[in-house]
């Protein structure tokens, strides 16, 4: 395993991952603080997560033209970029301009966040080295694991960043921080990263774009319902409900959703101690049929805990807790699958094609999320939620688990 460039491409996604974590907690508790409604808020970040799903779709395509350090840098360039541009928004705009400016600063960071990303999930592919042996597939569910449940976790410490930021510095000045830091981020990477990972030896047609096995298919679809049902309560919902109706400040609201995230990314972390990380891919289908149904229990819990005002507070912290727990083996295991299931040629197509998916997925989630909590509150979040866990529990029951499927899978058309 080539571990000094695994360091430096994990490096660069923590500065990434922290600058978006941030990002994200200042524009919701800034503009809640403006009198935005929930589903103005929920507006706010559509274009983050649309913008996401075509970076997706063809930053794999480049990135497997063009290499993975390409749309790495160019991810983390985008970024500074947009909270620069972010910056610049001023009080006195009407509301509708205000809207539209933060809409399009959020479409360069949603570009910029899927870049960074899926360069940085199929260098693992690339990076660790992978001759199909059980030992192999061992240690890629193992280094895709700490990749990103570190990011989850400094993901989480950005949330609290973000609420501490935007009490002590304000809104502008905080985002000015932020851009510098991330811009000596890139400098170094660009500097240290010498690497040249994920260009195809072949020349690859568009329509390869949507050319996918089975496997491939029914894992992104899983991953669409996954990520929704996360995002249906996490995006609007949660915070919303914790500064409205609990009364949090700023700081108490991004330290709840900081410590959630880092929870969580530490879980994904140790996933492969949770999930049989020995039998490959079969091995790896069955933990998330497994984790998959104990999710939908956990939802449904919680959902109905709410419902009928059992103890809210302390369902919300010990019911989100459990959730976060399950929810982060999901991911993980999906996220190790994914990788087994494409050939080295194609990683970044197929990582791309599947985190187009999980954009999907969160595009879904975020607009649900305004619209259900102005119709049924936190509740109707959760209960949607339920929804999507059960949609996605049900799609992993198509994927194989009698017999291994070989790590370099053939490209078959569904």
């Amino acid at each position: 395993m080539d571990k000094r460039s695994y360091a430096l491409v994990t490096a660069a996604y923590w500065g990434f991952t922290l600058t978006d974590g941030a990002l994200r907690m200042l524009v919701l508790l800034h503009f809640h603080d403006l009198g935005y409604t929930p589903v103005n808020l929920a507006f706010l970040f559509l274009l983050y997560e649309f913008c996401g799903i075509l970076t997706n779709l063809f930053g794999g395509w480049i990135g497997s033209r063009l290499g993975l350090r390409v749309t790495l840098f160019s991810g983390l360039a985008i970024q500074v970029v947009a909270l620069t541009m972010l910056s610049l928004i001023q009080p006195t705009w009407a509301a509708s301009l205000s809207v539209a400016y933060v809409m399009a600063s959020q479409a360069l960071s949603g570009i910029a966040k899927d870049l960074t990303k899926m360069s940085s999930k199929s260098a693992v592919k690339l990076l660790v080295k992978d001759d199909g042996a059980a030992e192999s597939q061992s240690a890629l569910f193992k280094w895709v694991a700490i990749l990103t449940g570190s990011k989850n976790a400094l993901k989480g410490l950005g949330f609290l960043l973000g609420g501490v930021l935007l009490g002590r510095l304000g809104f502008a000045p905080s985002l000015w921080a932020m851009a510098g830091a991330l811009a000596v981020v890139l400098l170094c990477s660009v500097a240290m990263l010498k690497a040249d990972m994920g260009k195809s030896t072949s020349k690859l047609k568009f329509s390869e774009l949507f050319s996918k096995s089975r496997e491939i298919n029914v894992l992104s679809i899983a991953r669409f319902f996954l990520f929704g049902s996360r995002d249906v309560w996490f995006v609007v919902g949660l915070p919303i409900f914790l500064a409205s109706q609990l009364k949090w400040s700023f700081a108490g609201v991004g330290g709840f959703l900081a410590a959630w995230v880092i929870g969580y990314g530490f879980v994904q972390a140790a996933a492969p101690s949770f999930a049989n990380r020995k039998g490959g891919a079969a091995a790896g289908a069955r933990s998330a049929q497994i984790w998959g149904f104990a999710l939908l229990i956990v939802s449904a819990a919680i959902a109905l805990g709410i419902q009928f005002d059992f103890y809210p507070a302390l369902t919300i912290l010990v019911g989100l807790a459990l959730f976060g727990v399950v929810f982060a083996v999901n991911s993980s295991v999906h996220s190790y699958l994914i990788l087994a299931y494409t050939d080295s040629d194609k990683v970044a197509l197929n990582v791309g094609f599947y985190y187009m998916a999980n954009a999907c997925g969160r595009l879904t989630g975020t607009l649900l999320s305004g619209v259900t909590y102005l119709l049924g509150g936190l509740s109707g979040c959760l209960w949607t939620s339920t929804a999507l866990v059960l949609a996605s529990a049900v799609l992993t029951l198509s994927l194989p688990v009698k017999q291994e499927v070989p790590a370099a899978v053939g490209e078959r058309v569904a």
